[in-house]
């Protein structure tokens, strides 16, 4: 892996970069679609690369479970499993174990834990969890960390972050040994920052992080439950203190609002059910604002989703049918949907990548936040 800083922006933290993988390059800031298991949902890779996408998230804990990494490493590796040739990052599924709270048990050695699809006894280490993104072969791996959630008391967040360092410690060793295995393995390994809301614990975290020297590390902890201004002024505060020359990856973050604010704070890399969930929901994001598509008022509209978009979807069809493929429940309409709303977001990156070419990206942040918040 190579991470190039190409431009800082100077009026905020905001940087664009290009960053060099084995599936090949992504230019940052850069958003990735979520395939939690093995899909973007309703979607194939066809409509993914068309769309521009350039790296796309796996879920570990969701491929552990259900086909298994066994599975997947016999069909030679996630990308070919699901027809990806471009990049993949997967999580550790810490954030899905420790979401399940009555159902897990969490000790130094790891975490047990009941399966949400047949309540199996399952365990996962720092060390089992690496191996499992070894054998699926994405390209950028997380290290297994424990999340909690942002409104824990401090004595938990310092007890949770010193856990989490010594795991990825863990789960460095297992990846070094994994390359000494296989000379032709080139996964990369991200540490994650811990530390809550608490700005002292971010900073002690993110040295520890640090001096384990991995490719490139990621902010945890964010969009659980704290409101969007504390997640803003957490995000500010604690990027920079993220190793300058690494790709900086803020996880699971977050609405359109959340991706513009927080590629100023020098974030590089996001990622978010959002998009693909909403459109699930018939909530389409446009210039306009977000537009509610099984609204009655569309029901004889004749005009795209968005005026000012190029997607398939908006060259194609109009409001009308895609609220009555709403509203008939078809599925074709899930598919549509989706498309527009990641056509959105990963334009919504061009652009922000493109402001920060030009020097112009306070500009941009101020036209955007001028935009209509909501049109229904």
């Amino acid at each position: 892996m190579h991470f190039q800083l190409l431009q800082n922006d100077p009026d905020s933290h905001a940087r664009r970069g290009h960053l060099s993988l084995p599936h090949g390059d992504v230019e940052t800031p850069a958003f990735m679609p979520v395939g939690t298991q093995a899909t973007v949902k309703t979607l194939d890779p066809e409509d993914l690369k068309t769309l521009g996408a350039e790296i796309i998230l796996g879920n570990t804990y969701h491929l552990f479970l259900r086909p298994g990494h066994e599975v997947i490493q016999r069909q030679h590796g996630l990308h070919r499993f699901m027809a990806w040739p471009k990049n993949i990052l997967t999580d550790s599924g810490g954030f899905q174990v420790f979401s399940l709270q009555e159902r897990r048990k969490i000790s130094e050695e790891g975490v047990q834990f009941a399966s949400h699809l047949d309540g199996s006894a399952r365990f996962l280490s720092p060390e089992i969890a690496t191996n499992i993104q070894v054998a699926l072969g994405s390209d950028i791996l997380m290290a297994f960390d424990e999340c909690p959630p942002s409104g824990a008391p401090r004595d938990y967040h310092e007890t949770s972050l010193a856990r989490t360092t010594r795991w990825a410690a863990r789960c460095k060793a297992s990846w070094r040994a994994a390359r000494d295995r296989d000379p032709n393995y080139h996964g990369n390994l991200f540490g994650i920052v811990q530390g809550g809301l608490f700005p002292d614990l971010r900073a002690r975290h993110a040295e520890e992080i640090a001096a384990l020297d991995f490719p490139g590390n990621a902010l945890g902890g964010f969009s659980v439950g704290e409101s969007p201004a504390a997640m803003y002024e957490g995000v500010a505060t604690s990027a920079p203190l993220l190793t300058a020359d690494r790709p900086r990856y803020l996880m699971g973050v977050g609405t359109p609002e959340d991706l513009v604010a927080n590629v100023g704070a020098g974030i590089d890399m996001f990622d978010c059910v959002h998009p693909t969930r909403a459109a699930r929901h018939n909530l389409l994001f446009t210039s306009i604002g977000k537009l509610n598509i099984r609204a009655a008022r569309y029901a004889e509209d004749n005009a795209p989703v968005d005026p000012a978009c190029v997607c398939s979807t908006c060259r194609t069809f109009s409001r009308a049918y895609l609220r009555h493929l709403a509203v008939a429940g078809e599925t074709l309409g899930l598919r549509l949907n989706t498309i527009h709303n990641l056509h959105f977001y990963l334009t919504l990156m061009r652009e922000m990548r493109a402001a920060l070419e030009a020097g112009t990206f306070a500009a941009f942040r101020r036209a955007f936040a001028a935009r209509p918040a909501r049109v229904d």
